[in-house]
């Protein structure tokens, strides 16, 4: 695989909005089965429930800290050229993000153990994730040339991206210690599908007044690009077998990890409640179809012939072919098949919550015995207002998320969640949860940033996740 596919590969996935998703409005929706996975030790009252396959919980996040799609095509009477220099090249910033999550269950259940205090929760799920940070200076150089930023440095180090896509397989115990604490953790099997990752750039590149001619170039690179199993997707595709390939990889067949979630639930009154949770603390050893590419050294020529931007318009000339001709020759460019670690994107999750009005009789297992099931069968209040913490460890540093919700319960048929949530997205992110118990059928469907449906070309962000499980409470 060349160099120009590699960095075409790269530059495809940055504009691309697939992967660490907030999951506010599921988190501490006790009603939902699906809050587990988002805290293991949330309180639980089910005797058993099974989520159905391919259907209990779909998710989809997509963001753009810096631009949306109608800042550079609205039809408003602007030229797109300045549109994209104004708005994309010149205002955006390095710490601007594309990215995206999705997730998707094949398997999800939980059933209580023989004894009540034990809950234990199992099933798979793929998950796909992307982030690519704005590559300002390569856009400048590709935009607007070198031929008028004489001594300015353009820096490598902008150029950052990572993406995955992997099938998790897990397994995990919630145990009530005392009817005011419950704690739970979960085991993780990864099997990654594919992996790229590309965040510890760093150099420059600069253009000076020449002594021999007329310009003199330095360029200064410790780069390198880390790649596992795209080959082997790429070949399964040349022979037309691209399914069970993805589907070896995905079930066990592929590179393997290992990780852990942990979470809490404490009551610190009898209306009063925290929770915090720590997800995929994690790592993948990808030793199998691997793929490294390095651009590492310091060089100095005068005369190099590609000129930018010039170069990029000229349809008779193979552009990028003849730039990485170029920089191949004065600095040195490798391959290797090295064994590397990836870590997963932990995210941290922490609550507070406030419950009042009047109560609902709990619905949890067997009430016999000294310690009837006391956690479980703790009566719930109609109403619950609260705020949550949430962070994900990103290339550039912890990205975090601010939300205030408010929780109405109307008996054990439907509850809402509404929540209200600051990141670097947006400021006006209200989002709405709706849960439906129809006997044993549980239906959830949740969306944040809902005024953004009124235009999605001008939104930057959108998030929604939906499911169907069938929930057994058991005998009373």
């Amino acid at each position: 695989m060349s160099l120009r596919r590699i960095l075409s590969f790269g530059l495809v996935w940055m504009g691309f909005f697939v992967y660490g998703q907030n999951k506010q409005l599921v988190y501490d929706f006790v009603e939902i089965p699906q809050s587990a996975m988002v805290n293991p030790g949330v309180e639980t009252d089910f005797q058993w429930y099974a989520g159905v396959p391919l259907l209990s919980g779909i998710s989809l996040q997509a963001g753009s800290s810096g631009i949306s799609v109608d800042d550079i095509f609205a039809d408003d009477g602007l030229d797109i050229n300045d549109k994209i220099r104004d708005r994309a090249i010149n205002g955006m910033n390095p710490r601007d993000e594309l990215s995206g999550t999705f997730q998707v269950e094949f398997l999800n259940f939980g059933f209580r153990g023989r004894n009540p205090a034990h809950f234990f929760t199992g099933g798979i799920y793929l998950e796909g994730d992307a982030i690519g940070y704005w590559f300002k200076d390569y856009a400048i150089l590709g935009f607007e040339g070198n031929a008028d930023k004489l001594n300015q440095r353009f820096d490598l180090g902008h150029f950052k991206t990572r993406g995955e896509l992997v099938n998790v397989f897990h397994f995990g115990v919630n145990k009530r210690i005392d009817s005011d604490l419950t704690i739970g953790g979960r085991a993780k099997v990864y099997s990654s599908i594919f992996d790229f990752n590309s965040t510890k750039n760093r150099g420059y590149f600069v253009t000076r007044e020449g002594e021999n001619n007329l310009l003199v170039s330095t360029l200064q690179a410790d780069m390198a690009l880390r790649t596992s199993g795209l080959n082997a997707i790429k070949d399964a595709y040349d022979e037309g077998n691209t399914a069970a390939t993805v589907t070896k990889r995905a079930f066990l067949g592929g590179n393997l990890g290992l990780g852990f979630d942990f979470g809490l639930t404490y009551h610190l009154n009898e209306q009063t409640v925290f929770t915090a949770s720590l997800l995929d603390l994690g790592f993948i050893y990808h030793t199998g179809d691997v793929r490294n590419f390095t651009l590492n050294g310091s060089s100095t020529i005068e005369g190099i012939e590609v000129v930018l931007p010039d170069a990029a318009s000229d349809p008779n000339t193979d552009f990028w072919e003849d730039l990485v001709d170029e920089v191949e020759e004065f600095v040195p460019f490798e391959e290797n098949g090295d064994s590397y670690v990836s870590f997963r994107p932990t995210k941290l999750y922490a609550s507070l919550r406030y419950n009042f009005g009047e109560t609902i009789r709990g619905r949890g297992y067997c009430e016999c015995g000294p310690d009837p099931g006391a956690a479980a069968n703790r009566n719930r209040y109609v109403n619950s207002v609260g705020g949550q913490l949430y962070a994900i460890n990103r290339p550039r540093g912890p990205q975090t998320a601010l939300s205030a919700f408010y929780q109405r319960r109307f008996g054990h048929l439907l509850a809402l969640k509404a929540t209200y949530t600051v990141d670097k997205f947006s400021l006006t992110n209200l989002g709405l949860g709706v849960n439906l118990q129809a006997g044993p059928v549980n239906f959830y469907v949740v969306a944040d940033n809902l005024l953004a449906y009124r235009n999605l070309a001008a939104s930057q962000y959108t998030s929604f996740q939906l499911g169907l499980n069938i929930i057994s409470w058991g005998p009373r």
